[in-house]
Parts: structure tokens; C-alpha cells; sequence
């Protein structure tokens, strides 16, 4: 069964293919969620290319839309895959991305252990937990610090998701950097703490603060992949060029192992000609790269960092929340076809 994607379009929008219609219901938290054992593609976009070719329907990116099977159950857990979500432009869904995209691999049955390496804690915030009211417990701070008298085994906090772990941070995380910078070997402090938890993960995902400083280089030596989620605007798309030229540079002297796993397009308003613009430069530049899952705008999303759960729990039916399951089955059939993860 082939469920689409709808994205968040003007009713009156020709271009709207799978809108909802005005009817439609609002998801409530009594909705069932949608099981996993069913296919899923991305939101058709009727274009004039599509008159072309007879059959085929063609996405956002402009590609032929694929099909994505929910992920086969593990018979064991891990070694923990590592991605990195980094982006040195702010705002352009980092967070909201790790949260959702790590629900959504845990409701396919994958272990999944979220790491907060930004000092405002929007990942933590994001889950539920206060960055406030970490004083006096361990966090991802005295793990970089010191991880042989602190392993992260010992800092890892539950969520309201079952499979889904947190390392979480607060405000203190900002001294790492000062403290780190004196201290051999500083550009492996995160990957020395993974060792006490990668065996027991499936993935691994760290939100990186919006810089390129110490603690997001730290998060690449660490990463065995990265995943850019990208706004789509002009501004965003200097920023990726920055980013990929860091990248590179964290290839050579660091990590060799590193690779771009994707770069995600979102706030996507499939309306405007700029939106269509900017990911046909992103495509350009990184090719296959480009996931064919892209994240629409959605009100949900602010409600859900405001209720510290993700779209997955609170609005399982929402577009957003079939946005981010695509993604997590997209994100697992391009590592598996690697043989980047066990199947």
C-alpha cells in the first residue's frame, strides 16, 4: 500500500496535487498511529514535465518519486550509526529535525540515543526536560570534561518514546569549548565518550549548535555521516557552501570515515518559485545527496516543541509527522543499500 505525503499547500494552489480536503479531520491525540508496516513516498508535485513522460511522477527535487518500505526489525542492537545534524545557519529546523527524525526511527524499532551538543538546550527543551533543572546532574558537559569518571552511560536520560534515549546539555556546555582548547587531542573528546554507549545504540544522532566551533567539529570527528537539514532560501544556501568546505577539511585531518549522508530541505513552501529555485542550486550542488523526502511548513511543529514531545506522538497522522517517518525510511535505505547499517 502506497501512502503519499501531503505537504502543507493553498487549497486554491494548482500545483496542489494531494491537498486536503477543507473536511478533512484534525488529528488529536486519540488518533491511532499509522503502523509502520506499509510503503510510503514522497508529495507528487504535478508539473508540465510530468506530461513527458507518461507514468511518472516527479517530487519536489524534480526526480522520478521513489517508494520507501518501513525498515525490517533488528535481531540485535548496534554498533551505533553516528550522524551528525549540523548547520552553522540557525533556524533552519537542526533541532526539530533530530527530535522527530529520532522518534521516528524508534517507532521502526531502531534504538536511538539524542545528543544535545548546543549550550541554549533546545534538544532537551524539545524533549521535555528543562536545561533549569540540570544543576547538580550530569550532563554532556561533564562527559566531554572528563569521560573516564563521567562515561555518557551514566548521563543518559529516558523519554516519553520507548527506544529513545537523550544526553542532555544546559548553558554550562559553553565553558567546554574554553576548557577543551588547552587539551590534547581536544577534537576527540565526544567521540572517546561514545564508546561506553555506541554497542548499545542503533543510531546515534547529535544536534549541533549553529557555529562551526569546537564543539560541532567535535560532533564530525565523532560522526561516522552528516545530515544538513537546509531552509529553502538564498542566505541558507551560502551557508551549506560554508558548511561542505568544513566538511572536507574534517575528512582530511580528522575523520576520513565521514560522509554527507543528506541534505534536507525544509520549511518548504511548494507555492513559491524561490522554494523551487533554491533546492533545483542545492541539487546542483550535491546531486543524490538531496534527500527526496522534503519537510513542508506546519503549524504542528511549534506546538510540539511547546508540549516537549515530538510530531510522531503528538500528531502521528499530520503531514509533518509522514514527512519525518519518510525521511527515517529513506535516511535507513541509503545506509543499508551502503551497508553503512546492518538490515
Amino acid at each position: 500500500m502506497t501512502v503519499p505525503i501531503p505537504q502543507d499547500q493553498s487549497l486554491s494552489d494548482p500545483l496542489a496535487a494531494t491537498a486536503m480536503p477543507v473536511s478533512a479531520p484534525i488529528a488529536t491525540e486519540s488518533t491511532p498511529v499509522l503502523p509502520i508496516d506499509h510503503e510510503a513516498s514522497v508529495t507528487p508535485i504535478v508539473t508540465t514535465e510530468e506530461t513527458k513522460t507518461p507514468g511518472v511522477i516527479l517530487g519536489l527535487t524534480g526526480r522520478p518519486l521513489p517508494t520507501f518500505s518501513a525498515p525490517k526489525p533488528l535481531s540485535s542492537h548496534g554498533p551505533a550509526y553516528i550522524i551528525a545534524m549540523t548547520n552553522q545557519k540557525g533556524g533552519v529546523g537542526k533541532t526539530t529535525t533530530t527530535i522527530n527524525l529520532g522518534a521516528a526511527l524508534a517507532e521502526a524499532g531502531r534504538k536511538v540515543l539524542m545528543v544535545d551538543m548546543d549550550p541554549q538546550g533546545s534538544l532537551s527543551i524539545g524533549l521535555g526536560v528543562n536545561p533549569d533543572d540540570l544543576g547538580g546532574k550530569r550532563t554532556v558537559y561533564d562527559m566531554l570534561m572528563d569521560s573516564s569518571s563521567v562515561p555518557a552511560s551514566d548521563v543518559v536520560m529516558k523519554t516519553s518514546v520507548p527506544g529513545l534515549d537523550l544526553l542532555p546539555a544546559n548553558i554550562q556546555l559553553s565553558a567546554a569549548e574554553l576548557r577543551l582548547a588547552g587539551e590534547v587531542a581536544r577534537e576527540y573528546a565526544l567521540d572517546r565518550a561514545f564508546e561506553s554507549v555506541r554497542p548499545l545504540y542503533d543510531y546515534i544522532l547529535i544536534d549541533c549548535q549553529p557555529s562551526l566551533g569546537l564543539l560541532t567539529v567535535n560532533a564530525l570527528t565523532a560522526a561516522d555521516g552528516v545530515v544538513i537539514p537546509m531552509e529553502c532560501e538564498f542566505f541558507a544556501l551560502r551557508g551549506v557552501e560554508m558548511l561542505r568546505e568544513t566538511i572536507t577539511k574534517v575528512q582530511e585531518r580528522l575523520n576520513n570515515r565521514l560522509t554527507i549522508d543528506g541534505v534536507l530541505p525544509t520549511m518548504v513552501d511548494a507555492r513559491t518559485l524561490h522554494t523551487r529555485e533554491t533546492i533545483q542550486a542545492v541539487l546542483d550542488a550535491f546531486g543524490d545527496s538531496v534527500f527526496h523526502t522534503t519537510i513542508s511548513r506546519t503549524v504542528k511543529f511549534p506546538e510540539t516543541t511547546k508540549a516537549g514531545v515530538s510530531i510522531i506522538e503528538q500528531a502521528p497522522n499530520s503531514s509533518g509527522a509522514q514527512n519525518y517517518r519518510n525521511l527515517a525510511w529513506e535516511l535507513v535505505s541509503r545506509l543499508e543499500a551502503q551497508g553503512s547499517v546492518a538490515k
